[in-house]
């Protein structure tokens, strides 16, 4: 099969704009619904949210989805109804396995990093929704800080269910068939894609290029249909990256 680029710009995304809220989604999401942008591969949900100070998503419920929170800039205050609470940082991979049901808050309590109320920050994230293998597992949590691994330079490892990543210092998701990978790039650096179906690149912060596609700017994507190892390089002030590489797609029905 020959290799398929679909780029999607960020100004085209669905948003969600409230008082405490800037929220862009790469695909449907809540009341923003397109039948023909429901997910790619395995990937379902990939919302860039910003949320104000002293502010966030109030106690609601999920199922049957393991979620992936990376957090760009401040802190997230996490906290679930199995009894896991702490602060998401930038560099602390975390994933919640929503299983049977499981109720979490999200909230932006960027004093807690600092412990002075007068440096509250907007808090900056990326969260990201997979299928996972079967439904009805027992609800979990875990969280790694890989903020060394990423410091080394190229693709890290940041949740991974797949066979070919069990040796690799990440956090686990119940999804065989998919792994999520970061990288934090410095000028004009040049990664390679993964040989894989499906790939979903997603410009966290910065700039990039990749084959085929011209100049990526933060917020664009590419959805890139059985990827061969095209080549990523970032822009002169450096570029944060977020890929996820799957071998599988949703089956509907």
């Amino acid at each position: 099969m020959n290799t398929q680029l679909d780029i999607r710009r960020a100004d085209d995304r669905f948003h969600t704009r409230a008082g405490w809220l800037d929220s862009h989604h790469c695909f449907s999401f809540s009341r923003h619904y397109d039948p023909a942008n429901t997910h790619f591969g395995l990937l379902l949900v990939s919302n860039d949210d910003i949320v104000a100070p002293g502010t966030g998503f109030d106690t609601h419920p999920h199922r049957d989805m393991e979620i992936v929170t990376w957090v760009l800039d401040g802190g997230l205050v996490h906290q679930d109804s199995e009894g896991h609470n702490g602060v998401i940082y930038p560099g602390l991979a975390q994933r919640m396995s929503a299983g049977t049901g499981i109720l979490h808050s999200e909230k932006n309590d960027s004093w807690t990093l600092t412990g002075e109320p007068e440096h509250q920050q907007p808090v900056h994230f990326v969260q990201m929704w997979v299928f996972p293998d079967e439904q009805g597992i027992k609800p979990g949590y875990e969280q790694l800080d890989i903020n060394d691994e990423l410091a080394r330079g190229g693709w890290t490892t940041v949740a991974s269910g797949m066979a070919k990543h069990r040796d690799v210092r990440a956090i686990s998701i119940a999804q065989k068939h998919a792994a999520l990978q970061a990288a934090r790039m410095g000028a004009n650096e040049t990664l390679v894609l993964p040989t894989a179906p499906f790939v979903h690149l997603y410009v966290a912060k910065g700039e990039a290029a990749l084959e085929g596609t011209g100049l990526l700017r933060a917020g664009d994507s590419v959805r890139v249909t059985a990827a061969e190892g095209q080549r990523v390089t970032s822009g002169a002030d450096g570029a944060e990256l977020l890929l996820w590489e799957m071998d599988a797609t949703v089956q509907f029905g």
